[in-house]
């Protein structure tokens, strides 16, 4: 009896020793199937195929976002099927037909826009393959992805009002460089901060128009605003770094000083934004971390392995502010 007792328990540790590896990069123990059992051996990250669209390379932000994606696939030893859509959805939808017909594990995507998803999500449900949304969310039911792994944009947009609001006491003109259009960033960014803004009746957007995300955008658009507006523009709000860097280099040509004359706030908070921070030239940047690899394969390898997951998994994000810039810069990894 007593060897029967010792047996059992001895069971009991390898089944708990062989679940709690299945998270790690390798694992000391995969139970294997037999004749006489049901168990299907978990995947470790060695066995993960993983299927990404991404959306492109708009922006420092995007950039570093790939290579996190890519660099921690190859460190987890992942095989990592990866496809740049070039700024175009149509792309994407390709991408995700093409990782459904190589039966991938699980797909990760950054939908470039919110709609027009749900017919290729649909597929992907129909063949077996969860799909996590990576920093972007997409306009479909909550049954046909499996978690979101991003940023609350409407908080960054809020964000972005207080601290505009602080920098010119409650009273400004302010021209907004919008995201993509039909993004969630820039969907969210621009509610956002049109909520904190009715706290502030003297504080007006007078005009607003897509820089979609990029810096020669960003210039372009700033450059009609001047044009348009001139003096009486004295705030602006991107909502990336590298619109705001454009707006800087526009404001410049016109004869102003950024960050001085034209009060200036971006989202993201990548070395761009910290190196102009240092010039003087941005007052403020809020953080929208794109360092996102590490989180998404840990999400993902719990999904594929049946683990229960957050619907919304939310980045660590700050602010970040001219005073701390030069001490901040030399430790950021984007």
């Amino acid at each position: 009896m007593k060897v029967a007792h010792i047996f059992v328990s001895f069971l009991a540790f390898v089944v708990i020793l062989g679940s709690g590896c299945s998270r790690q990069p390798s694992s000391l123990f995969t139970p294997q199937p037999d004749s006489n059992s049901d168990i299907t051996p978990k995947k470790n990250y060695e066995d993960l195929i993983v299927g990404y669209a991404q959306l492109g390379a708009e922006s420092e932000w995007r950039a570093a976002n790939t290579i996190s994606i890519k660099e921690t696939a190859e460190n987890l030893g992942v095989e990592l099927r990866f496809l740049d859509a070039q700024q175009k959805q149509d792309n994407q939808i390709v991408a995700i037909r093409k990782f459904i017909v190589q039966k991938v594990d699980i797909i990760g995507v950054s939908p470039i826009v919110e709609t027009g998803w749900e017919e290729v999500f649909q597929e992907a449900k129909g063949a077996g393959i969860p799909i996590i949304l990576v920093d972007r969310r997409a306009a479909v039911p909550e049954d046909l992805y499996v978690s979101y792994l991003g940023s609350d944009f409407l908080e960054e947009g809020r964000k972005s009002a207080r601290i505009m609001a602080d920098l010119v006491n409650g009273k400004a003109n302010i021209v907004e460089l919008v995201g993509t259009v039909g993004s969630a960033p820039a969907n969210d960014r621009y509610t956002g901060f049109r909520e904190i803004l009715q706290e502030y009746p003297e504080m007006k957007i007078i005009d607003s128009e897509s820089g979609d995300f990029t810096r020669a955008r960003g210039r372009e658009v700033m450059r009609r605003f001047l044009q348009k507006h001139g003096d009486e523009i004295t705030a602006v709000y991107a909502h990336n770094d590298d619109m705001a860097l454009g707006a800087i280099e526009a404001i410049e040509e016109y004869g102003l000083k950024p960050g001085v004359d034209i009060k200036i706030i971006s989202v993201d908070a990548a070395r761009g934004a910290f190196e102009a921070m240092i010039a003087g030239k941005l007052n403020a940047a809020v953080e929208c971390n794109p360092l996102l690899g590490p989180q998404f394969f840990e999400l993902a390898l719990k999904v594929v392995n049946g683990q229960p997951v957050p619907k919304w998994v939310p980045s660590i994000e700050g602010v970040f502010f001219p005073e701390d810039a030069s001490e901040i810069l030399p430790t950021r990894k984007y």
